[in-house]
Parts: structure tokens; sequence; C-alpha cells
């Protein structure tokens, strides 16, 4: 019997090492339609689309793509067979061209020579078809993060793709930038283009799927037209209960002040005259659009960056975070945004990467003391709720949020009086999202200073006390998050643009 579907994926299972990451899960993709992927982080979707890829052999049932029986065992097999997947951490070629990494591993030849012109053509006529506006000619390393993930798009489309699966996609773009993806997805679609789509922000899900799935512990549990499910429907189904609030409520009181940044600016001139007082128990959220240099600020102020001028006090005493060592004797921690790429070492163990940041406290006479970094380990493992079956597993085999987890319990091992959290949440589902809210708020409530930025509005209102705006290097207002409107923000990112 003849079908819609582009994809059938029937009966699915997968098991690891003291995991069973998919039992008995069944998808169907309709062709030239939006099918959204969605669950916990841990829940197997990557795993389900890693199976599809090539990347994972499947242990039990079947993939019929148009038609056909497939059976991939690598991603090449994949690609040639139409099928590509544009993954959430970037895997670019930063010194390379766009055409470059758009034709990697198959550039065209004239003989036993590369033929740059028409690799340059046909660059360029996937870019125009899409609207991305680079050239071919572009350094990767040059581009913003969203056209890095534009480019990604376009080598996707290259391979004449019929399903293309796009991991988080919006996890690092702003509104615009998101609008700008959804009418590239639609221009796709129109080209009768199937899109796997997983996310964890609910309301672009509702807005861009015609369909969703939804997955939890590794298991099937439905899929439903876009247009007859609600947010919180899908929440439930996720989280396999109401999630009531999707921000916990703070229980206590701020305390005195205990840091001030005075007229600080860096020394590249990115950004300049940032000033505000930061009290115990106060998270501070820093928005602004792409550009804002929101991020600058959290690592000048951590001393990865260097400062042109300005004075930071805690506890009214002037310090010197010229350096991340420095700061870190000072009682700051920073969590960056690109955990793969500054955050985690992938192939090393939890506890590794877990210990790293305080070795000064486990070395003893030149020795680790073994005992006590287990007993830490163990610790935060309980405390922040790690999904794994040992610390000992390798980093990367662990869900994006449960990594997360992982690099705030690094600093939490430190003791710091100040968190500066760059997207703390980026990539992470709603369950795991409120468990970091949550976090957040137990160690404002020890007295500890929290800096977050978020390029989401309704996380900063929900989450932090204040928000500072950022515009284009300059600070545009500091507000109260009792009274402001999202507007009033919006306006203000962009007052010096």
């Amino acid at each position: 019997m003849q079908t819609n579907n582009i994809l059938e994926m029937s009966h699915i299972s997968k098991s690891f090492p003291g995991v069973k990451a998919l039992d008995d899960v069944s998808l169907a993709v309709r062709k030239g339609s939006v099918h959204s992927l969605m669950g916990e982080n841990g829940a197997g979707k990557s795993t389900l689309m890693n199976c599809l890829f090539g990347l994972y052999s499947i242990d039990e049932g079947e993939i019929i793509l148009d038609g056909e029986k497939v059976v991939f065992s690598n991603p090449a097999e994949a690609l040639s067979h139409h099928v590509s997947m544009v993954h959430q951490e970037l895997n670019q070629v930063p010194d390379r061209s766009v055409m470059e990494n758009i034709w990697l591993g198959r550039f065209p030849m004239k003989g036993i020579f590369l033929d740059s012109k028409l690799m340059f053509n046909e660059t360029e006529k996937i870019l125009q078809d899409l609207d991305i506006e680079v050239v071919p000619e572009d350094i990767i390393s040059e581009l913003t993060v969203s056209q890095k993930q534009m480019v990604e798009i376009a080598k996707a489309v290259s391979y004449d793709s019929k399903i293309i699966v796009m991991d988080e996609p919006t996890s690092s773009l702003t509104e615009n930038e998101t609008e700008h993806l959804f009418e590239i997805i639609n221009k796709l679609k129109e080209k009768d283009i199937s899109i796997i789509y997983i996310s964890h922000k609910m309301e672009e899900i509702l807005r861009i799927s015609d369909d969703v799935t939804v997955m939890r512990d590794g298991k099937l549990i439905g899929t439903k037209s876009a247009s007859n499910i609600t947010t919180n429907e899908i929440i439930k189904m996720m989280v396999g209960r109401e999630l009531k609030q999707r921000y916990p409520v703070k229980e206590y009181e701020q305390g005195e002040p205990l840091l001030q940044v005075k007229a600080l600016s860096s020394e590249s001139g990115q950004f300049s005259d940032v000033n505000f007082v930061l009290k115990r128990g106060e998270i501070l959220g820093i928005s602004g659009l792409v550009g804002a240099r929101r991020t600058e600020v959290l690592e000048t102020i951590f001393g990865s960056r260097t400062k042109s001028s300005g004075e930071i006090y805690l506890n009214e005493k002037k310090i010197n975070n010229d350096s991340p060592e420095k700061s870190m004797k000072n009682g700051f921690a920073m969590l960056t945004e690109e955990r793969r790429f500054n955050g985690i070492f992938p192939e090393l163990n939890i506890m590794f990467n877990m210990m790293i940041a305080n070795l000064g406290k486990y070395h003893k006479r030149r020795f680790l003391d073994s005992k006590l970094v287990k007993n830490d380990v163990a610790g935060m493992i309980k405390a922040l709720s790690i999904k794994t079956v040992s610390e000992k597993i390798p980093i990367k085999n662990l869900s994006g949020g449960n990594q997360q987890k992982v690099l705030l319990a690094r600093w939490l091992l430190r003791n710091p009086d100040v968190l500066l959290l760059d997207e703390p949440t980026r990539g992470i589902d709603v369950g795991a999202k409120y468990e970091i809210y949550q976090l957040m708020n137990d160690l404002a409530s020890q007295g500890r200073a929290i800096i977050m930025v978020s390029s989401e509005m309704p996380e900063l209102l929900g989450v932090a006390d204040r928000i500072l705006v950022m515009s284009n290097g300059k600070q545009a207002g500091i507000f109260d998050t009792k009274s402001v409107t999202q507007e009033q923000i919006m306006e203000a990112s962009a007052m010096y643009l």
C-alpha cells in the first residue's frame, strides 16, 4: 500500500552498555512536512536520528526510505541516499571558506585539478536559492553563529536531500535569525523536502511543525498533529506529569552588595562603560541582540579578556581579575556558552570533567586523593540528579542537559561567590531547564550572586531579578523584571544600533 511517507522507522531498539537508549520506537515522516521530535535530554531523540544517519547501528527494527528498506553503516551512505543532518554542535573547518566547507570530501574536479569555478557557481546558486547572505569565499571563522548554521543547511541541501534532520537549529539564533531560518524551511517544504526538527522551544515547535512526536526514556510516547496539541500537552507527554510552573518561585531575601562593576570597558573596544551592583542572592540577567557584546562582558569580568579601563569590587575590596586563574582565586566561576569547544573534554570521563577545575584541593603531596575525588563527584551526581550509570563513562555519552550539569558541578566544587553563566540552558529540555533554574535559586539563597546571559526573553523575565540590556557594546539600561515588559527590553536592545 502506497503512503505519503518519505520515511518509516519501525520498532527501532538500540542498547549501549548499561542502558537501553531506544525501546521499540517508530517514526513516520510525511513528504514535504516538518516533523518535530521532542523529549527531555536523554529521551533518545538524537540516538534515533544517529541510527537513521548511520552513526549508530540498530539492534532491532527496520528503516524504510522512499519505499525501500535501507541500512546505513555510516553517514556517507546516508548522504548518498539523500538523508542529511545539521548537528547542534557545528563541525566545520574554521580557517577554510564557505564553499570548501560545503564541498569538503567531494570537491568537483576537472581531470586531476580542482574545478574552482564550478564549485563557486554551485555554492553561489545554493546560497541564493536559500537567500543566505554570505558569499562562497567567506572564511567560516569570520561568520556569525547564525551564518555558520545557514552554511550547514546549505551543505545539507547540496546533497540533493530528501530529508534534512535539524538538531536544535535555533539554540544560538536571535528572533530575526530564527525568522530567516523558518523562511528557509518553508522554501525547502515547497521543494517537497522533509525536515525532522529537534528543539526544546515550545512556541516555535507549534508554529513551524506539521507533526510532533514525543519521546521519553527511550520510548515513543505519541505522535500528534501540531494543530491538535498544546504546549501543556507536550510538556506532560515529555515529563510524564504536568509542569504547572515554568520557573520556580523564589523564597529568599537578597543580602548585602557583593559585586560592583564600575565603568568597565574592553581593551579591544568591543564594549564600554558597563556599570552595575550585584547583591548576594541576586540573579542579574544580561540581554541584547547578536553583536550586543553580552558574552564579552562576562569574559572580561572573568579575566579571559583584557579590560582597557574600569574597576571590579568584591565585598567592597578592589580586585584585579586579569586572568581566569586570578578570577577563580577571587571566587568567580564561569560556565561558557559553547560547552563542546571550551567546556567539556568529550573523550574523558565524568569524574575528570568534574574535578579538573579544582585540582589543588585533590592533590596531596603530589598524589591525587582518589577517595576524596570520588566522594565529591558522587555527591554532585546525586545533588544535581545527573543521569549516568557511572562517573567513569565519557562525558560525550551524556545528553546535553546532563553535560551542562557536570560543568555546573565542576564550578560548584570550588564553592564560588559569583557565578557567570553564558546561555546555561542552551539546547536543554524543559524539565532539565527547570532543574537548572531551581539550582540557580538554591545557590542564590545561599548568598551567592549570579550573572546570566540568555537569548530567551521569557527565561530572563522568569529567572532574573533584574536585566541589564546591552546594545551594540553599550549599556542601554537595567530593568526590574517585576515591572519591565518584553517590548521595553527590545526597545533598549535597539537603542544604539
